[in-house]
C-alpha cells in the first residue's frame, strides 16, 4: 500500500526533514522504490527505504564474494 509522502517521512525520521528536501531525495533517486506522483503529491510504498548513495552490491558480485 502507498502512503503520502509526508506521511512516511513522519513514520521514518523524528523530525521529520521539510517536504521540500524530500522531493529533493525523490529526484535524485534516494528513495526505493521511487516513489510516484498523482497529481501534486507523492505516494511511497510504506516500507520503502531512504539510501543515501549506498548502492546494493550487484548479483554476480554477492554471488562470487566480491562485494562489499
Amino acid at each position: 500500500m502507498k502512503i503520502r509522502l509526508d506521511e512516511w517521512l513522519k513514520r521514518e525520521f523524528d523530525p521529520p526533514p521539510a517536504i521540500r528536501t524530500a522531493r529533493l531525495w525523490v529526484n535524485a533517486g534516494k528513495i526505493y522504490p521511487a516513489p510516484v506522483k498523482v497529481g501534486r503529491s507523492y505516494y511511497v510504498e510504506e516500507d520503502a527505504v531512504f539510501r543515501d548513495g549506498v548502492q546494493k552490491p550487484r548479483l554476480v558480485h554477492r554471488a562470487f564474494g566480491h562485494g562489499s
